[in-house]
């Protein structure tokens, strides 16, 4: 009797140590020191609040970024940004995921800065195997300057789901079967900077930054990814199929319901102010072959 109380009492205080361990991992999932590495701008960018505000900022001399500690391989991250406010003109806000050299991967959430009460442009791309040109630009339904909102990308090997505060904005579909390069076979880091664009970023490089202004700052908090990460030449995930993982890796192949299909067109009908797979003007010998299938629009 004694021995099974004690086993019983071992096997409670080992749960309880796990658990609490579990927590303390889920707590310090979204801290920045330990998730992101300041990478450029001399101070101007700055960790906060014991790891739950990361700031960057812009001035004359320079602009700032930081990038992820960990690679990632398929995931669905979040982040929440507010963005410069006021007069941004010139300003650029990038936040993306992206591969290193010339036959990169990369996927990419960018804010254009405008005068003051103009809205702000939210510019979409994505690149596979080097080669990108697939723009989708959008204004947002609310000011993303007065408070912070949530920026996510759900990319799995099928697709890529670009969100604003969980409304789908646009879905790029793997289209490999008709020679359409996915990104799905090379590690991307998380990165994100605040830098002059003034030469094309506002009305095509017409409105200049008012440097008056400056510094300009852009605010993250609550990161969470969700996500398969890459380390020594291997992925955490131990499979790409969820059915022999938990609930947690649904996202692996996760696709949008019809609720959310109504939503991204009612984004796409109200706020695409852009739209790579309509511009024929650009595509003079045709548009890409992934809008053929309307996988893109």
């Amino acid at each position: 009797m004694a021995s099974s109380s004690s086993f019983n009492l071992r096997n409670s205080v080992m749960l309880f140590l796990s658990i609490l361990a579990s927590s303390l991992m889920a707590a310090s999932a979204a801290n920045f020191y330990q998730d992101f590495d300041l990478t450029w701008g001399d101070g101007r960018a700055n960790i906060l609040n014991n790891g739950d505000l990361l700031t960057l900022s812009l001035d004359k001399a320079s602009g700032s970024g930081f990038q992820s500690k960990s690679e990632y391989l398929f995931g669905n991250i979040d982040m929440q940004l507010k963005l410069v406010p006021g007069n941004s003109a010139g300003t650029v806000t990038a936040y993306y995921l992206s591969s290193q050299g010339p036959t990169h991967d990369e996927i990419d959430f960018e804010f254009l800065g405008n005068l003051s009460g103009d809205p702000y442009i939210l510019h979409t791309n994505v690149f596979g195997q080097g080669k990108g040109n697939r723009e989708q630009q959008f204004y947002l339904w609310f000011d993303p300057t007065a408070d912070f909102h949530t920026y996510s990308l759900l990319w799995n090997p099928q697709r890529i789901i670009f969100s604003v505060d969980g409304t789908p904005i646009r879905e790029f579909k793997n289209s490999e079967s008709i020679g359409v390069p996915f990104p799905k076979n090379q590690p991307m880091r998380i990165y994100s900077s605040l830098w002059n664009a003034d030469d094309w970023a506002t009305r095509g490089g017409l409105v200049k930054t008012d440097w008056i202004h400056a510094p300009f700052t852009a605010s993250y908090r609550n990161f969470n990814a969700n996500a398969c990460v890459w380390s020594s030449g291997a992925s955490s995930c131990t499979s790409q199929s969820p059915s022999s993982t938990s609930d947690n890796n649904a996202w692996l192949s996760q696709e949008m319901d019809s609720t959310s299909q109504e939503r991204m067109k009612w984004v796409q009908k109200n706020y695409m102010i852009y739209n790579y797979c309509t511009d024929t003007k650009r595509f003079p010998q045709g548009l890409p072959p992934e809008c053929a299938n309307a996988n893109q629009s």
